[in-house]
């Protein structure tokens, strides 16, 4: 039944005539006029003219409305905008995403609409859309309207929630891109789960300034060396933050499990008392590593170069090679006895590591001791 404007209630004659005594638009109150003939004659162009003439109406006076005309406005402008043609919706809402202050509405109407021309601007522009309807959108609406709100200026937790979870590759780069996005607990978790296989995502939420330090590790520790690698040359300090964090959960669970392990209890205590007889030598520590004897081999080698068990553990289990040519080197252990320790670890090839053995110096193995023993004690606490 075609609405009859003038069978209207007093309250909406007198809004009606609120327009026009407020605006001074006398003019311009016959378009309100004309909106029921236009709709009654089912003449397309009419309405969508009558609409571009209201539009124009109040973008002219945008900002100085009150709510009681804002109110008029976006009654005739809802009902006006599902009688006209999808190019008319198309410019009615490219203009009112640019005014800062649109009826609401209307707003919900054109940003909900199946067709992303007439969504797409009011999406991604329009600064009176709320985040009940955004999350509508994004609940409801294809990839194409969840990409053009991933663009928006601001994007709340509760909308970037969605659209982590729900959209596809090209919506979720963009969400993690937007520098006004912000993240909840679950939408982190999601970006970096998201990012696993996706270099390209793993980069920007790396990137991101705000991302906590829990999620950071995550996504240090599922990347790829290569992907590690760029990460590095993106942002040095925050890769070196990510790897100190990584020694130092790898020693809380070493200790963890060292302090409730009999095994070790009773290894160390048998190697302290070697010491403190004066019989940990080569010989004991080699005689430990042949027989593979892991946890003796470790509180022997901690003993003897004066480091923390777990800097001993790390290098034996996370860094085979090197690092125990210079443990080795700096206790001037042969290469007899450094082999043995190598090969507590069935992955090392020790012949790989013979010549490299041979050409490193006393000297520099223990300058490089003395190094591992500072940097164990600046962080010996972990930072905040």
């Amino acid at each position: 039944m075609p609405h009859n404007f003038a069978s209207d209630s007093s309250a909406e004659d007198r809004r009606n005539r609120s327009v026009v005594e407020k605006g001074g638009a006398t003019p311009h109150q016959s378009l309100i006029d004309e909106l029921e003939a236009s709709i009654s004659q089912r003449n397309i162009g009419s309405r969508a003219e009558i609409l571009r003439q209201i539009t124009d109406l109040f973008v002219a006076g945008s900002g100085h409305f009150d709510d009681e005309q804002m109110a008029l406005f976006d009654d005739v402008m809802n009902r006006l905008v599902n009688e006209i043609d999808q190019s008319a919706r198309v410019t009615f809402g490219e203009t009112l995403a640019a005014v800062e202050k649109s009826p609401p509405k209307v707003t919900r109407t054109l940003a909900l609409d199946d067709s992303i021309d007439v969504a797409g601007p009011v999406l991604r522009e329009s600064a009176s859309l709320d985040d009940e309807t955004l999350i509508v959108g994004a609940k409801t609406k294809g990839q194409d309207h969840l990409l053009a709100i991933s663009q928006r200026a601001q994007l709340s937790e509760n909308v970037t929630d969605v659209l982590v979870e729900r959209g596809n590759k090209k919506v979720v780069i963009s969400t993690a891109a937007n520098a006004g996005a912000r993240f909840s607990d679950f939408g982190y978790s999601r970006l970096v789960t998201r990012s696993e296989n996706d270099s390209e995502l793993a980069l920007l939420v790396w990137a991101r300034p705000e991302i906590p330090r829990e999620y950071l590790l995550t996504l240090f520790e599922t990347a790829s060396e290569t992907v590690r690698q760029k990460f590095e040359t993106a942002d040095r300090g925050k890769a070196d933050l990510v790897r100190e964090m990584i020694k130092q959960a790898a020693d809380q669970i070493q200790t963890q499990l060292r302090d409730h392990t009999s095994k070790f209890a009773e290894a160390r205590a048998y190697v302290e008392q070697l010491h403190k007889d004066g019989k940990l030598d080569e010989a004991q520590v080699c005689k430990f590593a042949e027989l593979r004897k892991f946890d003796e081999t470790a509180a022997a080698l901690s003993l003897l170069t004066d480091l923390p068990i777990g800097a001993i553990e790390r290098a034996m289990v996370h860094d085979p090679g090197d690092q125990i040519l210079v443990l080795a080197k700096s206790i001037d252990l042969s290469w007899k006895t450094t082999r043995a320790i190598l090969m507590l670890d069935s992955g090392v090839n020790a012949a790989e590591y013979v010549d490299r053995y041979k050409k490193l110096r006393l000297e520099t193995a223990r300058s490089a001791i003395q190094f591992y023993r500072l940097r164990e004690r600046a962080t010996k606490t972990p930072p905040r």
